[in-house]
């Protein structure tokens, strides 16, 4: 097994802070959780917190980076494959799903999947929005005894 494995969950809505915010956050809260090649991060291959962490990580840390998506790569939306090529070289691993449906179940099996691979979660996310798939992540994680760290956005 790994030394560190850590899964990375946030809101795919961002436009409502400015870019260096979020390299800050990361800088602070991600950094510390991987700081060799050792460590492997599962980023969830969506839009807004999943593809800046991706960016994020690939140019400012070593660590082992695996995206996990419900369905496939393609069925992404553009920018989170644009994040995907952009970095791709980085990328220890695309792990497909391949759910029939890409809906809330698909998203919650994508979830599950990366946090059970996981000694923990960090979770952004947007104020509000107690049911999203963030806060199903990071409730998943708390019920399975891992810890969390939640830094909202």
């Amino acid at each position: 097994m790994l030394n560190q494995a850590v899964t990375i969950t946030g809101t795919r809505t961002t436009g409502h802070r400015p870019h260096g915010d979020y390299t800050r956050l990361f800088s602070t809260y991600l950094a510390p959780f991987a700081t060799d090649d050792a460590t492997v991060v599962y980023l969830g291959g969506a839009k807004g917190i999943d593809s800046l962490a991706l960016a994020w990580l690939a140019e400012a840390t070593p660590a082992q980076l695996v995206v996990v998506v419900p369905g496939t790569l393609a069925q992404q939306p553009d920018a989170a494959r644009s994040a995907v090529d952009r970095h791709r070289a980085r990328i220890m691993q695309i792990i497909e799903l391949r759910a029939a449906a890409l809906n809330t179940e698909a998203y919650h099996a994508r979830n599950r999947y990366m946090v059970d691979r996981s000694r923990m979660a960090i979770g952004f996310p947007h104020t509000g929005g107690a049911g999203s798939g963030t806060w199903q992540t990071l409730n998943y994680t708390a019920e399975l005894g891992k810890p969390r760290l939640i830094v909202p956005v």
